[in-house]
């Protein structure tokens, strides 16, 4: 399995919002995230691509031009 992790910075920059955005999204189960624990009572959490790729899908919606 080979997935690539993203900070959290990095997917706040991807979607344009602030990072405790990004941290709601995670709370409300709508992005996975990988804890990389790195001390007693520590974590380091990055999101694999993957899941923020099908979060962005799944929030597309379809759009229609005006006059058509």
């Amino acid at each position: 399995m080979s997935s690539r992790l993203l900070s959290i910075p990095t997917v706040a920059a991807t979607l344009d919002v602030d990072r405790r955005t990004v941290y709601r999204f995670i709370a409300a189960g709508e992005l996975d995230v990988v804890d990389l624990r790195t001390g007693p009572g520590r974590s380091r959490v990055r999101v694999p691509a993957s899941s923020l790729d099908a979060f962005i899908t799944g929030r597309m919606t379809p759009t229609s031009l005006p006059g058509r």
